[in-house]
């Protein structure tokens, strides 16, 4: 008789996983959207701000660490999309079957990086630059509020967040051509091959570069810590695999509200199934290939290229803000023209609201996800719908308050996040070996290339994440 739960994942948090048939592939085309996303959540903190930032002190010397960090972070993003293929359940909810605590963790170190404003205050930085003038604090607050308004109201709260990253994608990269053809000078393109092939493996002496600010735009070359673990809940949402059982999250004011956790269910091991799963695996790994590592590498050489063209070597720029953004836009208008210089800093608005929407709604996610299914399981009133609602507000209110009490100064608050973005990842990486070593089938779990590639994985921001602790600690105790 054929057993009808799967007893290889741990179930004394969590029901037992029963069994369910993989679901026919679909079509690449119809897969894309949840790489897309996370390449617009990442649009911005690492590419628009931090690159360009340490480009103008060290020129293409660290390109190699974002070449490494998009990497490394293609192939955790698809050993979290193995799991989520394989069950339908989110990574974070997988790593508490395990220890229940991890999803309140995980709350916690997603509220710590994401609740400072710093996309908010980026681009309304930006737009200061662009009308002359104005309230950074209060700009900052109505951006924050123009995309709480815009997840409230959305009947299906995912197909609005990735209806906005594509548009957001496609100025983006529109830009970037444009960038190509009229402001990219002949010398960076000449110096990129030598200085980023050239320094590989080599970190630069720099007083301006501590390594907080490293293992920031590390993690901040792609996506990072929670917004990695953010993939299982969108590849959820759009029916990867089995999560096409899952139901979907709703908003409470507009949509039909799900009452039910999104507790999963495993895939079957038969031979059909796993024809089904090595389907799903292929595009999956294509989709996120194209959307995610391709986009997210020349985006950020890109960007590079155009502060090395511009700001780079400059006297001017001596501090950690956005006084380089200010100045690469006045010399754009001065090499290019005024109408560049000033889509320039309009792409700066752009892609940090479209950021902020993303960094609201996947830390929504994660705490409503995490409180449903392992907390208010059977509780009809606090539906994952409403819990999500409460945290957007929550996340809005927070940041107000932050900006009210003066913190706005955006490129301090974007190496904060950043940072603990870094420790996040390190956490997430180990805990994506456990879990696809130990809670699913042999014949899917992960083995062989990328099992070392976890592990290169583990090291890499081992590394980094030991270096920002020293660097810490020297500050504290005065080494």
């Amino acid at each position: 008789m054929e057993v009808d739960i799967f007893t290889g994942a741990p179930s004394h948090n969590l029901p037992a996983l029963k069994f369910r048939d993989m679901p026919e592939a679909v079509p690449i085309k119809k897969m894309i959207g949840p790489s897309i996303i996370i390449v617009g959540a990442a649009l911005g903190t690492g590419e628009y701000v931090v690159w360009p930032y340490v480009t103008s002190q060290v020129g293409f010397s660290l390109l190699w660490l974002a070449f490494l960090g998009i990497t490394v972070q293609f192939f955790m993003n698809m050993e979290i999309e193995r799991y989520t293929l394989a069950t339908g359940e989110t990574a974070i909810v997988g790593f508490s079957r395990f220890w229940k605590p991890w999803g309140m963790i995980f709350i916690i170190l997603a509220l710590l990086q994401n609740m400072w404003p710093a996309w908010a205050t980026s681009g309304a930085t930006a737009l200061t630059f662009l009308l002359g003038g104005g309230n950074v604090t209060w700009i900052s607050i109505g951006i924050l509020v123009i995309c709480g308004l815009a997840l409230s109201l959305s009947p299906v709260i995912y197909k609005t967040v990735e209806k906005a990253q594509f548009v957001k994608v496609g100025l983006v990269l529109t830009f970037l051509l444009i960038a190509i053809i009229a402001a990219i000078s002949t010398t960076a393109w000449i110096d990129l091959p030598g200085e980023a092939v050239g320094n590989f493996g080599r970190l630069p002496g720099s007083d301006l570069l501590s390594p907080s600010l490293l293992i920031g735009a590390i993690a901040a070359a792609g996506a990072g810590g929670v917004i990695n673990l953010v993939q299982s809940n969108w590849i959820r949402d759009k029916g990867y695999g089995i999560g096409a059982y899952i139901p979907r999250l709703p908003s409470p004011i507009t949509g039909e509200d799900e009452a039910k956790p999104a507790t999963g269910f495993m895939m079957r091991q038969d031979k059909e199934n796993l024809v089904r799963w090595k389907a799903w695996w292929k595009n999956a790994n294509i989709e996120q290939f194209v959307s995610f590592w391709v986009i997210a590498l020349i985006t950020i050489v890109i960007f590079s290229l155009i502060a090395y063209s511009t700001v780079y070597n400059q006297d001017v720029i001596t501090k950690a803000n956005l006084d380089f953004i200010k100045y690469e836009g006045e010399v754009l208008k001065d090499v290019v023209g005024n109408w560049f210089g000033n889509l320039f800093w309009l792409m700066g608005v752009v892609t940090m609201f479209f950021v902020s929407l993303a960094v609201i709604d996947l830390t929504s996610r994660i705490g409503a996800d995490v409180l449903k299914t392992m907390y208010l399981t059977n509780n009809s009133r606090f539906t994952e719908g409403r819990i999500y609602i409460g945290f957007v507000w929550g996340i809005i209110a927070i940041g107000a308050s932050i900006l009210l009490l003066g913190f706005n100064q955006p490129l301090l608050l974007v190496f904060i996040n950043t940072s603990i973005n870094g420790v996040a990842t390190l956490i997430a990486s180990v805990l994506l070996i456990q879990l696809n070593r130990k809670a699913l089938p042999k014949a899917i779990r992960v083995e062989g290339f990328r099992f070392g590639m976890m592990l290169f994985t583990v090291l890499f921001f081992s590394v980094f994440a030991f270096l920002l602790v020293f660097d810490q600690a020297r500050t504290l105790f005065g080494g």
